[in-house]
């Protein structure tokens, strides 16, 4: 008889236990640091663009929000599923990229801990794990499309919330919200460690550094900021 050798790898965090399928990557520094930050308040429509294993989607539906959660993988989404069932939740799980499962709806709340290190050229990959990491050439191709969309999806005074590394720009950040017809602020920010796959690109991260965060030499850390633009009421 054949035996199975896959294993069932599962995080606990907040009370609240998840299950993370090989092909889905497991909470990482700045999925806690958005989930720590993320405030939703009760009956809020809230919807998270690149959900993975549904970390922030389900702890937000623990906090009374109605949320609808998207991801390119089909495995992320049935994980979705699977871990709002485990956390007795529930979360409308959709299959899709950035805002076509929602064509037509609106929230009080968009966010996203989308994929933004800035990536090469001849490194672009198309693979379920370098999908969680590619930010395209400067690192903004996800972060623009869900700022350029957001005002579409949100409701009057509606939240588009964000992350971003330090080496992105703060002050791009902030221009691109107040572009897109959006009041920025910064929610929260946190020191975490250098990121590893930073190291191969370090590089070409300095090139696009444009407001020159990246220190000389060999970086140990980087700054991460929430930033928050707030829509017209």
């Amino acid at each position: 008889m054949a035996s199975d050798d896959s294993a069932v790898f599962l995080v606990a965090w907040r009370g609240c236990l998840f299950r993370v399928p090989d092909a889905v990557q497991p909470p990482k520094a700045g999925s806690l640091f958005f989930c720590r930050h993320l405030v939703v308040r009760p009956g809020e429509r809230m919807l998270e663009i690149g959900a993975g294993l549904g970390l922030a989607a389900v702890l937000a539906a623990k906090a009374g929000a109605d949320v609808v959660a998207t991801d390119i993988l089909p495995e992320a989404v049935r994980v979705i599923s699977t871990n709002a069932i485990l956390n007795g939740v529930v979360v409308d799980a959709r299959l899709g990229d950035c805002y076509a499962p929602v064509v037509g709806e609106r929230f009080d709340v968009v966010c996203t801990n989308a994929p933004q290190m800035p990536t090469p050229p001849n490194r672009a990959r198309w693979d379920a794990a370098a999908a969680a990491d590619n930010g395209g050439t400067d690192g903004w191709e996800m972060l623009d499309r869900v700022i350029a969309g957001a005002g579409r999806h949100l409701r009057p005074g509606g939240r588009l919330i964000i992350t971003i590394f330090a080496f992105l720009g703060l002050k791009t950040a902030f221009a691109k919200l107040e572009a897109a017809g959006f009041t920025p602020t910064i929610v929260a920010s946190e020191v975490q460690s250098f990121p590893r796959i930073g190291y191969e690109r370090l590089e070409h991260i300095r090139a696009v550094d444009a407001e020159a965060s990246v220190p000389a030499g060999i970086p140990a850390t980087v700054e991460r900021f929430m930033i928050q633009g707030t829509a017209p009421e």
